[in-house]
C-alpha cells in the first residue's frame, strides 16, 4: 500500500489502520519524518517529496503497491482562498502526476482518491446524494472537482481503476485546525466568553477519522475504470452551535469549571456552505458505516487535547 500525504492528520490514522490490518505501508508527502516516528504510525518507508513520477518510482522501488490512497493535496478552504495557485498545484497537479505514473508504471494498481464534500457547494438542504448537483463555491472545492475529473479521464481513456471518496466534516485526535482545534485552543487558554464566526446554525456531518479510515480501506475493493463515487459520513446533521457547546461541556467536565460562553458573530466566512450533510445510502450498500456519535467523538477529542496530544 502507498499513502500520499501520509504524514497529515488523516494520513497518520490511515497508515496505522492499514498496518494494523497486516499491510506494508509506504508513505510519500511533505516534511521530515524520523524513521522511528514513521514506523510508530505504521510506515515502513517514507519519502519527503512532491507527488511526481520520479518520486513515486523512488518510494515504491521493488514494491509496486496494490493500492494507492491519495490524500496529498489542499486541505483547507481558507488556505485555498489565500493561495489558490498553491492549492491547485497540490490538489490537481499531484493527482495528474499520480494517475500518469499508474498508467505507465503500475497499471494493476487500484487508486482510492480523497475528494471532499466541498464539491457540492451551498445549494443543498438535507442529505446530499452523490448524484446531487455539483457547484463548488471555493477554490478548494473547485480543485477537488478538477481532481475527480482527472481520475475519471484516466479511467475512461486508459482504464486506470479508481474510486472517489467525498468525506464530510472529519475530526478526531491529531486534528490541529478547524473548529474542534480552534475552539479547544481558546477554551484551553482560559477564554470564558468566545465569539465564533457564522450563525451557529450551519449544519455539518461530523465524521470521526477512525470511521473514515475503515471506509477508505473498504473502498479499494470497488475501484474500477468507471470511477465510482461515495460520500463518507454519518448521515446526521449537527449544528455548529451544538458541536461548540458539546466541546465546551466536555472541557467543563474535565476541568471542573463552568462551560465557556459560546457566541456567534453572524458573519459567514467566504466559501463556507450553510449545510453539508451526507446521504450515505450508496455507501451502506457496499458496507461503509460511520457509527461514532459526535458526542462520543468530541469527548475523545477533548481527552486527547488535554492529555498530551499524542496521536
Amino acid at each position: 500500500m502507498l499513502v500520499t500525504g501520509a504524514r497529515g492528520f488523516i494520513g497518520r490514522h490511515l497508515c496505522r489502520h492499514l498496518s494494523s490490518m497486516g499491510h506494508t505501508v509506504l508513505g510519500l508527502g511533505h516534511g521530515a519524518w524520523p524513521e522511528l516516528d514513521a514506523r510508530k504510525h505504521g510506515v515502513t518507508r517514507w519519502l519527503n517529496a512532491e507527488v511526481h513520477a520520479s518520486t513515486l518510482r523512488s518510494v515504491t522501488t521493488g514494491a509496486t503497491p496494490d493500492v494507492v490512497y491519495h490524500l496529498a493535496g489542499g486541505s483547507s478552504v481558507a488556505a485555498a482562498v489565500a493561495n489558490p495557485r498553491e492549492d491547485f498545484m497540490r490538489t490537481v497537479t499531484s493527482a495528474l502526476e499520480l494517475v500518469e505514473w499508474i498508467r505507465q508504471d503500475a497499471p494493476r494498481t487500484q487508486l482510492v482518491a480523497i475528494s471532499s464534500a466541498a464539491v457540492y457547494g451551498d445549494a443543498h438542504v438535507g442529505p446530499i446524494a452523490e448524484q446531487a448537483a455539483i457547484d463548488p463555491i471555493s477554490p478548494y472545492g473547485h480543485h477537488k472537482l478538477m481532481m475527480e475529473g482527472v481520475c475519471r479521464s484516466y479511467g475512461r481513456c486508459f482504464g486506470v481503476s479508481s474510486v472517489l471518496a467525498r468525506p464530510f466534516s472529519i475530526y478526531g485526535p491529531g486534528l490541529t485546525k478547524q473548529l474542534p482545534w480552534d475552539l479547544s485552543t481558546r477554551i484551553g487558554s482560559g477564554e470564558r466568553v468566545i465569539t465564533l464566526g457564522g450563525t451557529g446554525r450551519e449544519l455539518r456531518d461530523w465524521t470521526h477519522v477512525n470511521d473514515l479510515v475503515q471506509c477508505l480501506e473498504r473502498l479499494a475493493s470497488v475501484a474500477s475504470a468507471g470511477v465510482p463515487t461515495f460520500n463518507i459520513g454519518t448521515g446526521i446533521g449537527t449544528s455548529v452551535v451544538e458541536v461548540a457547546n458539546c466541546l465546551a461541556d466536555a472541557f467543563a467536565r474535565r476541568t471542573g469549571r463552568n462551560p465557556a460562553d459560546i457566541r456567534f458573530s453572524g458573519v459567514v466566512r467566504s466559501g463556507d456552505p450553510t449545510s453539508l450533510v451526507a446521504d450515505v445510502s450508496a455507501g451502506r450498500r457496499i458496507g461503509l458505516h460511520c457509527e461514532l456519535t459526535a458526542q462520543s467523538g468530541l469527548d475523545g477529542f477533548v481527552r486527547w487535547f488535554t492529555e498530551g496530544r499524542n496521536a
